[in-house]
């Protein structure tokens, strides 16, 4: 398709395509106002890595793995329920949405929800909720060790507070007894330090595979707890010694055990610091490897909702309307097989368009006298336009006869037939239009005459084309009916008697329009290899492709001379479309509308120069029939 083509379809479907944008943009417009209004709040927070984190060369890969994790842990369940305990309603993870800022590690949170201060609520409480989360996954790694030290030292505690006790008041306990406590200490120590040699003999990685940070972390802190039970060992290991010496002692006085006594309580009071300060090294281990998230902007109250947003809405409507409304009509265009310009009638057909007549708003009998009764106006100018290509097309071989036929009914042949038939008396010809439809005649509904009598009296009763030949008004335009339906149509028509009376036309007048049935039908297969000339009758827009290609291809079998194709019924606002007739319908429209004249119908020159056709009709067929 060209360019002119394309805008000529567009104009054609230019209601269509605006009332789909209209459509389409009121739709988008009434929708956003039964939305509920939603805002929503944002706020950004930093998440660094632990100090005690080894720095790589993918350390920014890391870092960007760190911020998606947390952006993750903020939808979990955990934080969800304890913001939802927080704020005193429901939170909802499709409510959240987190994001990296780019070139940052900088995560903001959005948070949207039909009210605009509970929407900023929820999202500093979110943070909030994530830092102490944050707090208590990473406390739990380290939960283990800081739980065996406090209950080591709440013993170490218990031991002194009763060693001191036995110094105040001089106990009696013997050193027997001491021994045996602190053996079973050292028991417990032991079993204790083999149990974390088997757990870091378990996380290290066996032959040449390099630990994971995360495995270097965890064997980290269980060396430093071995090395806390191993110095916690020796203590005691010290004081049994110190225990053992003061048994072999021969001295067994009062002052020596007191002295012991003062002895162990110190190397308690050692152990104790000792076991504080492994606790305090756990606490720091911990706080140094845990990632560090802190909130930089706080979230504030939206002033206005970010949807719905009526006029984007309808934007979006019109441009949806918009493709539909293309979408049909690509849709009816790729469908549509029918025969619409001159172009694909020479290209499918090898015919020439001769004749372009609109499309009279009328009733069908005013649309067959028009050409008589409204000389000047388009659809009788373009019949004299066909007039004219006709004669241009018969200057080697002259026309007679002709046959005006189509690929089905209902096209307009017969009103075409009886209209041309008068645009051709007004230049001056004896005209005859023959209703040879011996099936279904409509001729003389058409020009309102009697078909008593008519083409089939030629055969059943030997009528002479005289005796049935009609004048139609005051004009040089006879007129001969079908008459009588015969049973046996198509062998009339085929018959010799047919032959003359075709022969016989052309010495009665200068022309004869033969109204024949759709070429479909034997009959005007049969007259158009009889006549001088076919015309057929199509209307573009309605007459199907299929339709055409089987009546040219029966006017072929019968060895037709196809003279061209008539476009009938042409709507006024398709006639650009169809290559039609509005380069000058408005102006001969203007030119009757000005000069209010009818010219003078050529019958009535030849009549006051006795030149008047002369065609006799029966009287009976005068009488209306029954």
């Amino acid at each position: 398709m060209e360019l002119k083509q394309y805008l000529q379809l567009f104009l054609r479907w230019f209601w269509l395509l605006l009332l789909g944008v209209l459509l389409g943009g009121v739709g988008g417009y009434i929708g956003s106002t039964y939305q509920t209004p939603m805002y929503q709040s944002a706020t950004k927070f930093l998440v660094s890595r632990a100090p005690d984190q080894r720095v790589s060369d993918v350390g920014y890969i890391s870092d960007q793995q760190l911020a998606l994790t947390y952006i993750q842990l903020l939808t979990t369940q955990p934080v969800l329920d304890a913001a939802s305990a927080k704020v005193g309603y429901k939170v909802d993870g499709s409510q959240i949405t987190g994001q990296l800022v780019r070139d940052t590690l900088l995560i903001q949170v959005t948070v949207e929800d039909s009210d605009a201060n509970r929407a900023a609520l929820i999202a500093n409480s979110l943070i909030s909720v994530l830092i102490d989360q944050n707090e208590i996954i990473q406390a739990s790694r380290f939960a283990a060790s800081e739980e065996s030290l406090q209950a080591q030292l709440k013993q170490m505690e218990q031991q002194i507070a009763a060693l001191q006790i036995e110094i105040s008041l001089v106990s009696e306990q013997t050193q027997k007894d001491q021994q045996k406590e602190v053996n079973a200490q050292i028991k417990s120590l032991q079993e204790s330090i083999l149990g974390v040699q088997k757990e870091i003999s378990a996380v290290s990685p066996s032959g040449q595979t390099t630990p994971t940070p995360e495995q270097m972390n965890l064997i980290k802190e269980k060396e430093l707890r071995l090395e806390r039970l191993q110095s916690t060992l020796d203590f005691y290991q010290q004081i049994y010694l110190n225990l053992l010496n003061g048994e072999i002692s021969t001295s067994n006085s009062q002052a020596v055990d007191l002295e012991q006594k003062r002895s162990t309580l110190t190397q308690y009071q050692q152990i104790y610091s000792n076991l504080l300060n492994s606790y305090e090294s756990v606490r720091l281990a911990r706080l140094r490897n845990t990632p560090n998230v802190v909130q930089v902007e706080q979230a504030e109250p939206a002033k206005r909702p970010i949807r719905p947003r009526p006029l984007t809405n309808a934007a979006l409507g019109c441009t949806v309307g918009l493709l539909i409304a293309a979408g049909i009509i690509f849709l009816i265009e790729y469908l549509d097989n029918t025969i619409k310009s001159p172009e694909e009638i020479a290209q499918l057909f090898e015919a020439p368009v001769i004749g372009y007549i609109p499309e009279v708003k009328s009733s069908r009998s005013r649309e067959a006298l028009m050409s008589a009764d409204e000389p000047r106006s388009p659809f009788a100018e373009s019949l004299r336009s066909l007039r004219t290509n006709l004669e241009f097309s018969s200057v080697d071989k002259p026309l007679r006869v002709l046959l005006v036929t189509s690929g089905g009914p209902g096209e307009g042949k017969t009103t075409l037939a009886a209209n041309l038939g008068m645009v051709m008396a007004q230049a001056g010809k004896r005209v005859i239009v023959v209703d040879a439809d011996l099936r279904r005649p409509k001729l003389h509904k058409f020009l309102g005459v009697n078909n008593r009598v008519g083409l089939s009296d030629i055969f059943l009763n030997h009528r002479t084309i005289q005796a049935i030949t009609r004048p139609w008004r005051d004009s040089d335009m006879g007129v001969i009916t079908s008459g009588s339906l015969p049973p046996n149509p198509a062998e009339l028509l085929a018959s010799d008697k047919m032959r003359q009376f075709i022969e016989g036309l052309k010495e009665q007048c200068d022309i004869a329009i033969i109204d024949s049935p759709p070429i479909l039908v034997a009959d005007a297969a049969v007259l158009a290899s009889r006549v001088d000339g076919v015309l057929v009758v199509m209307n573009p827009g309605k007459t199907d492709r299929n339709s055409g290609s089987a009546t040219f291809e029966q006017l072929r079998r019968v060895n037709a001379r196809v003279l061209g194709v008539i476009f009938n019924r042409i709507p006024a606002n398709r006639a650009e479309y169809y290559g039609g007739y509005h380069h000058y319908s408005q102006y001969y429209s203007y030119y009757a509308a000005s000069d209010g004249s009818t010219p003078p119908q050529s019958g009535r020159k030849r009549k006051e120069t006795g030149e008047m056709i002369n065609f006799v009709s029966d009287e009976s067929s005068d009488r209306p029939r029954s």
